[in-house]
């Protein structure tokens, strides 16, 4: 296994299609939580297809605590949701982390903040339901500005709420 980033014990590794079952594993148990909560936020259960495209593009990453998968995230370049306000970016899509491991979603969103500064992006952005108001609280404690709803393409009723990091340059 090659160690891509470590900080503070938690390791970063890109994800290959023998840890999907691993991906979805975290995935499952963070929408599973996410459910019990009534947030309705991902699917019950998280198909093979919504992952494979970034884990084929090394998009997804596996974040390990103690050797074992705590969290995932995946980070591209690329989202048609925020086409109109241009900019270059990077976009966290699916972060999850296990239950047992709290403060780990900050290191994450630090570790792709870092990522996204690094490749010269203008901005970190990411989005969540409208109607999850803790996680959308979560999002502006951590220096992300509210950017607006637009509805979630193929589920008609489901909004989205899109959140930003502004990234200065030698910041």
């Amino acid at each position: 296994m090659t160690v891509d980033w470590n900080r503070d014990g938690v390791t970063f590794r890109r994800a290959a299609g023998e840890h999907t079952h691993e991906v979805l594993g975290v995935l499952d148990e963070a929408a599973a939580w996410l459910g019990a909560k009534g947030v309705q936020q991902w699917p019950t259960r998280f198909d093979t297809h919504w992952v494979d495209g970034a884990i084929a593009r090394g998009e997804t990453w596996l974040v390990d605590v103690d050797g074992e998968p705590a969290g995932t995230f995946t980070l591209d370049w690329a989202d048609p949701m925020w086409a109109e306000l241009g900019g270059t970016a990077g976009y966290v899509h699916r972060l999850a982390v296990r239950r047992r491991v709290p403060g780990l979603g900050a290191v994450i969103l630090d570790r792709a903040r870092e990522s996204a500064r690094e490749r010269g992006a203008d901005a970190l952005r990411l989005d969540c339901v409208r109607h999850n108001e803790r996680l959308r609280a979560y999002y502006e404690g951590r220096g992300f500005v509210h950017r607006g709803d637009v509805p979630a393409g193929g589920h008609p009723g489901v909004w989205l709420s899109r959140y930003e990091l502004a990234l200065p340059p030698g910041a």
